[in-house]
Order: C-alpha cells, then sequence, then structure tokens
C-alpha cells in the first residue's frame, strides 16, 4: 500500500489513527452506537475484521467486539506507551491500528477488542 496514496485517501483523522497510532475521544465515533447488520472493514485496505453478532455495548465509549472475523484478521502487539501495559490491535493485512484488546470482555471469548471507528468502514449484510 502506497503512502501517499494512503494519505491523500484518508482524512487527516483517519490518518492520525491509522498510521500514528492515535485514538478518537470516547463515544465520539459513528459506530459507537451503530447497531446494523453487516461486517466491519479497515479502512485502509478494506479487509474483513469483526462481524456485526460479536458487537456488543461495553459502555467504553468505543465500539467493542468480542471476536475477530477469523485468527488472521487482527494481529496483536504489546504496547507500554502512555505508562500502561496493552495489547494493541493491528489490521492483519495492512497492519492499521485499530486500537486495544483487554480480558474483560463477554464470553465466549473474554475478550473486548475496543476499536476505533475512524479505522473502520461498514458493509451491511445482503
Amino acid at each position: 500500500m502506497d503512502k501517499a496514496d494512503l494519505q491523500e485517501r484518508l482524512s487527516p483523522e483517519q490518518w492520525r489513527v491509522t498510521q500514528e497510532q492515535g485514538t478518537e475521544y470516547p463515544f465520539t465515533g459513528k459506530f459507537c452506537d451503530h447497531k446494523a447488520d453487516g461486517t466491519y472493514t479497515c479502512v485502509c485496505c478494506g479487509e474483513d475484521l469483526f462481524h456485526s453478532a460479536t458487537k456488543y455495548d461495553s459502555g467504553s465509549g468505543w465500539p467493542s467486539f468480542w471476536s475477530q472475523v477469523n485468527r488472521e484478521a487482527v494481529s496483536m502487539h504489546e504496547d507500554e506507551t502512555h505508562g500502561m501495559s496493552r495489547t494493541e490491535i493491528v489490521c492483519g493485512k495492512c497492519g492499521a491500528h485499530l486500537g486495544h484488546v483487554f480480558p474483560d470482555g463477554p464470553q465466549p471469548t473474554g475478550l473486548r477488542y475496543c476499536v476505533n471507528s475512524l479505522s473502520l468502514e461498514f458493509r451491511a449484510a445482503g
């Protein structure tokens, strides 16, 4: 993926989140309260990341999912920035920053993939 083309295509906010490991303010993202059936995809490369069936209201202020679409969809890396120890999640195809995953989600996985709306697009089912 050509970075210059990507920077031209993304908004400055999308670039900051996906390429500079930024975050959006809680409760401001367009997918925070989104309830439609379909698939959430990477805003940078279009890769399928999360199904709406795994989305839930975590109360965190960011779209939250308890599972990714498959093992390869999302990669995880340790993140020690901001004086915290967290697990960063990135698109498994292009490496775009998505957010973080936490071990306080619902069953069956017990995980909470906490994702920035700015890193996502949505494809409706059907």
